[in-house]
């Protein structure tokens, strides 16, 4: 494993403390049910917070540069700030290293990588025995891995052009410097072996998740790695049969917590979802046996720094995309929708065989044990998987919800309904 710092930025002026999470939420009037329509629509009340920021300050007044603290009116001290890396040495390292870590000495964790290291970060601060507390933790994602989705995602938020490589830094770093905090969804997964994990970005299966796992030996080839595994996929086309199944928005909204909900230890309840040898309740969707090329749950718009995935836009507090393509579609259809899928044009082919469709919960169940699942691009066991959305469950280092006048957005295709 490549060795990727994983910092941890400034220390808190004295007496500070983060805003409880609910809290925040119940101040600025967010729902943490989701949101009804759900396809591509932002939240209709943006919520920010300020990285350093106290309740007082958050609230009223304008704040205060990251590490300073208020003496008297039009005055301010400024404290030495402090930092800290930490190389991750090995797989799960980050994990460990979170999952030991005083966290109260730092206002954020700054994870320099690619999604990978992220997924681990994430998933150290919800293994802590104050996982409520630690997953308050603001976060802040600079690409220095393959793929950079998220931070890519997060770029396209703040109204950048969509850009790659030290043009994608940039522009995080100035996310960072400018301080801005916004909520972001969470998706809870549990396998069938009792694995439960948690996704900051995405898990797939079929033809996303083989170009992830078996790419990697293209590594030294940087992001272009994805580009050179996907033609070789392509040409060794597979198809997996499965089972599918979603609860999508609309009925999510006026659903009610099942008769057997999954019972579970630590972490967030996951209302909509029953154990996975129980049928899945009846208001769900059930898509029916078949062959699938690829299955795609995705948090945010990007899947690469250059694959536009989601052009309907950001998910609404609660919500994910979900993407399926089913077996017998033409290689030249799927070439041409992944040129396409650059520039977020892939949507407008129209093509039969992809299905879009925003969700709150899935089921995914593998019939004959073959292909993998990659969760944020990592490697996770083939068996039976289902996962729900928890709304607005972290803080990230974001721009604001609008693109600022000097800043030209890339164009978003306007929302349709699921093929």
């Amino acid at each position: 494993m490549k060795r990727f710092p994983l910092g941890a930025l400034l220390p808190l002026p004295e007496g500070c403390r983060w805003r409880d999470l609910d809290a925040a939420r119940n101040d600025a009037g967010a729902s943490r049910a989701p949101a009804p329509g759900g396809e591509g629509e932002p939240h209709n009340q943006p919520r920010e917070d300020l990285l350093g920021g106290t309740d007082k300050e958050l609230k009223a007044g304008p704040a205060v540069p990251m590490g300073s603290a208020p003496t008297s009116p039009g005055t301010s001290w400024q404290r030495e700030t402090r930092d800290e890396a930490m190389d991750p040495e090995r797989r799960n390292h980050a994990r460990e290293l979170v999952q030991a870590e005083e966290l109260s000495r730092w206002d954020a964790l700054v994870i320099m990588s690619g999604d990978g290291l992220m997924h681990e970060v994430v998933n150290g601060l919800m293994d802590r025995p104050d996982w409520e507390t630690a997953i308050q933790k603001p976060l802040c994602s600079l690409p220095g891995g393959s793929g950079n989705a998220l931070a890519a995602s997060l770029n396209h938020y703040a109204g950048y052009e969509q850009v790659t490589n030290e043009d994608l830094l940039t522009n995080c770093t100035r996310l960072l410097c400018r301080r801005l905090l916004s909520p972001m969804n969470l998706l809870s997964l549990h396998a069938a072996s009792g694995i439960r994990l948690f996704s900051v970005l995405s898990l797939a299966w079929g033809l996303v998740a083989d170009v992830d796992v078996e790419s990697e030996k293209y590594r030294c080839l940087g992001e272009k790695r994805f580009t050179v595994g996907t033609f070789f996929r392509l040409v060794n086309l597979r198809a997996y049969r499965g089972q599918l199944a979603y609860l999508p928005t609309e009925s999510a909204v006026s659903s009610k917590t099942p008769t057997s909900p999954l019972l579970q230890q630590g972490g967030p309840v996951d209302s909509h979802l029953v154990p996975l040898d129980e049928p899945v309740p009846s208001h769900w969707t059930v898509v029916p046996e078949q062959n699938f090329v690829l299955v795609l749950a995705l948090l945010h718009t990007h899947m690469g720094s250059k694959m536009f995935t989601a052009p309907m836009g950001r998910c609404a507090a609660g919500v994910m995309h979900l993407f399926y393509v089913r077996a017998g579609v033409p290689r030249t259809m799927l070439l041409r929708l992944f040129l396409a899928m650059e520039n977020g044009t892939h949507m407008e082919h129209d093509c039969p065989y992809l299905v879009h469709v925003p969700v709150v919960a899935f089921r995914l169940e593998c019939k004959e044990g073959r292909g993998v699942f990659a969760v944020d691009g990592e490697l996770l066991i083939t068996e039976a998987v289902q996962g729900q959305v928890q709304p607005d469950y972290l803080w990230m280092v974001s721009g604001p919800r609008e693109a600022s006048p000097t800043q030209k957005p890339q164009q978003k295709a306007s929302p349709k309904k699921p093929l």
